[in-house]
């Protein structure tokens, strides 16, 4: 290479340069999207946060309540032993993760009101107000999300979903 006394860059270590720098912008993005994503983005008021639901006394007894960013039912509910409480049930289908829409002017399965079931478009699951499978090819009942009490307000944790097999009152948060 010939020395250059007019301090002008030649067309070849021009092009040299550019593809060395096109490539290390290249390689700064793919570890920027790399490390960005190993991050979780719960946000407040999107899935997988925890859900200000209010105060329990607006929720009455046998109430059904979609809470469509946190992707669940609120349902307030009694216990066998005549206590009450909430129920946050995850709204996908135990079959195969089909959206549960809530039906309120379809016969009840459950002994709180006449009216309002869970019916699954896909396969024709049925559950109550309780998220137990009274029909269809359902396996078990709708999966739960932990509720908590902080003061007078309750939480719903939309990232703390529990599987279950069965309904036991114990499941029922009693705020």
């Amino acid at each position: 290479m010939a020395n250059n006394t007019t301090g002008k860059i030649d067309r070849r270590r021009f092009m040299g340069l550019m593809w060395w720098g096109a490539t290390g912008v290249l390689a700064l993005q793919t570890l920027g999207a790399t490390v960005l994503s190993l991050w979780p983005r719960t946000r407040a008021g999107a899935f997988g946060a925890k859900f200000d639901i209010g105060k329990p006394a607006d929720y009455p007894i046998g109430s059904v309540t979609y809470f469509s960013q946190g992707l669940f039912y609120l349902t307030r509910v009694r216990t066998s032993d005549g206590g009450d409480g909430l129920l946050a049930l995850y709204r996908r289908c135990t079959h195969l993760g089909c959206v549960v829409p809530w039906r309120k002017d379809e016969a009840s399965e459950d002994d709180l009101m006449e009216e309002g079931r869970f019916n699954c478009p896909c396969h024709a699951s049925i559950y109550d107000r309780y998220g137990v499978v009274h029909g269809g090819p359902a396996p078990r009942p709708l999966d739960l999300m932990a509720i908590v009490q902080e003061g007078d307000r309750v939480l719903v944790d939309s990232g703390n979903i529990t599987e279950r097999t069965t309904f036991v009152d114990s499941q029922v948060a009693r705020v």
